[in-house]
């Protein structure tokens, strides 16, 4: 899988938000913000195919978490980023 194309992610303020990128006007309705460690994962596979596993694999040599919560956590992720139409498979 891969992040769509279009779609970038950008700092506000203290947030980390995900638009669509070279839109003429700002849907605020259709902003997605992540947080540090979520805005983390994005940046080491934008532009590139990744899997599930791979960015466990990157959260567990990042942060001191287990395999089994880092798996958790990027398959709620990988979930969000499905429903928000921000992934191409």
């Amino acid at each position: 899988m891969r992040i769509k194309d279009g779609f970038k992610l950008r700092p506000l303020l203290k947030e980390n938000i995900v638009m669509a990128d070279g839109s003429g006007s700002v849907d605020f309705n259709k902003l997605i913000s992540l947080n540090s460690t979520a805005a983390f994962l994005w940046k080491k596979v934008q532009g590139r195919e990744f899997s599930e596993r791979e960015l466990a694999d990157m959260l567990c040599e990042e942060y001191d978490v287990s395999e089994e919560q880092a798996s958790a956590d990027v398959s709620k992720l990988i979930g969000q980023f499905r429903e928000a139409g921000l992934l191409d498979e």
